[in-house]
């Protein structure tokens, strides 16, 4: 009898719940736990087999009869902006990213709390406290960075740094091989920058200066209103039976 690894991970499967995407469907997930000192290269493992992170949390749906959630990932160097993006990118001009350590602060809480009550005022983490915030950010194993965005100053180009209030900011871990984005969230005052598109292209860039070839912008699902949007992001690869398989 082969024994596995005294550190092999565990899963664990979740009770079956309301699916969020698909209006009459139920939803499983089978997840582990990322802690310790294999955290970060498990996280970089089971990112490749299309799990996500949510704090010390690796999950992947595991819905009997259904493979609506498909991991994609954008292929960093092959991409093109195309003239729609490019408006988005003219239109946040002004805005510098930053990236820091995962520290939470009241001014980050503020926004997100914003962002939610004008977006996901019933979903499952509208009732999130401010330590649970805290936990979101802080509660994480593996290489992880919060990327603020501020408005440019006339130092920015020196200092990296933008000035004035937080505008929006993505929760992101750094892969062997990409960038994974975690979660986001902005001023939804500003819906007219479509400030969600412009942190995925900006994401790109920051992916392909960091000599990375992979974009994880977590699950796709067709017919989902919710995650439409990350089809438009190609060339990308989409996990399916065969491995990674490209799209577009």
């Amino acid at each position: 009898m082969t024994r596995e690894p005294r550190d092999a991970p565990q899963f664990y499967l979740t009770a079956p719940s309301p699916c969020p995407y698909l209006p009459g469907r139920e939803e499983r997930k089978v997840f582990t736990h990322l802690i310790g000192r294999r955290a970060t290269g498990l996280n970089d493992t089971l990112t490749q087999s299309g799990f996500r992170r949510s704090q010390t949390i690796a999950y992947r749906p595991a819905c009997e009869g259904c493979r609506a959630c498909v991991s994609v990932r954008v292929c960093v160097n092959e991409f093109k902006v195309s003239k729609s993006f490019r408006r988005v990118l003219d239109r946040n001009s002004d805005l510098i990213g930053r990236a820091v350590e995962p520290r939470p602060t009241s001014e980050q809480y503020g926004l997100f709390r914003d962002y939610l009550a004008a977006r996901h005022a019933e979903g499952g983490m509208a009732d999130m406290s401010i330590l649970d915030y805290a936990m979101m950010i802080e509660d994480s194993h593996v290489e992880t960075r919060l990327v603020e965005y501020r408005r440019r100053g006339p130092d920015s180009g020196f200092t990296g740094r933008g000035i004035g209030p937080l505008v929006a900011l993505c929760v992101t871990d750094i892969l062997a091989d990409g960038l994974s984005m975690v979660y986001s969230f902005y001023n939804p005052e500003l819906a007219d920058r479509s400030l969600g598109t412009f942190m995925i292209l900006e994401h790109i860039e920051r992916a392909r200066s960091l000599a990375l070839p992979h974009l994880y912008l977590g699950y796709w699902v067709e017919g989902s209103r919710k995650m439409g949007y990350k089809a438009r992001f190609l060339p990308q690869e989409r996990l399916g039976l065969n491995g990674w398989e490209r799209a577009g």
